[in-house]
């Protein structure tokens, strides 16, 4: 599990997106940012929670929230996933696993009764001031973008 925590500061972090345009964290710095971490692109879990996000990004937008999502796929491989899904919002392509290791969320995990190692599906809700407001380590794929705005209404 990471040791990150809301209250915390959150990492910079700076990737390529599915066109290879240089993001960073600090880009989005005044809004708040929903930096959500994801195992593989086209994979179920996964894509039900891209489109999910996705059918709700004008709601989450109206908000003043920006998406980024984050896994260790190739840029080709987010950039075909994007283009498939129709997906608003960047992907990282954290080939290097800098991303996921500065943010704790990629380690061993349990995947159909195994013990495997890879990107713990995690969603981090980052104030416009970069500070780490909640933390969602239970994602519901189906449904995330209620949890988001739950936690925000809070």
């Amino acid at each position: 599990m990471t040791s990150i925590k809301e209250g915390d500061k959150a990492p910079d972090i700076t990737g390529k997106d599915q066109n290879g345009n240089t993001i960073s964290l600090k880009d989005f710095s005044g809004n708040t940012v929903i930096l959500y971490f994801y195992p593989k692109d086209n994979t179920p879990g996964c894509t039900q929670e891209a489109c999910n996000l996705r059918d709700n990004y004008e709601v989450l937008l109206s908000k003043g929230l920006k998406i980024i999502g984050v896994s260790n796929d190739s840029e080709a491989s987010h950039q075909k996933f994007k283009e498939k899904y129709n997906l608003p919002f960047p992907l990282i392509a954290d080939t290097d696993k800098k991303i996921v290791n500065d943010y704790q969320v990629y380690g061993p995990k349990n995947f159909m009764g195994k013990e495997v190692i890879g990107i713990r599906r995690t969603t981090f809700i980052i104030s416009e001031n970069g500070i780490i407001e909640n933390i969602i380590t239970k994602v519901n794929t189906k449904d995330h973008t209620k949890q988001i705005l739950e936690l925000l209404n809070k």
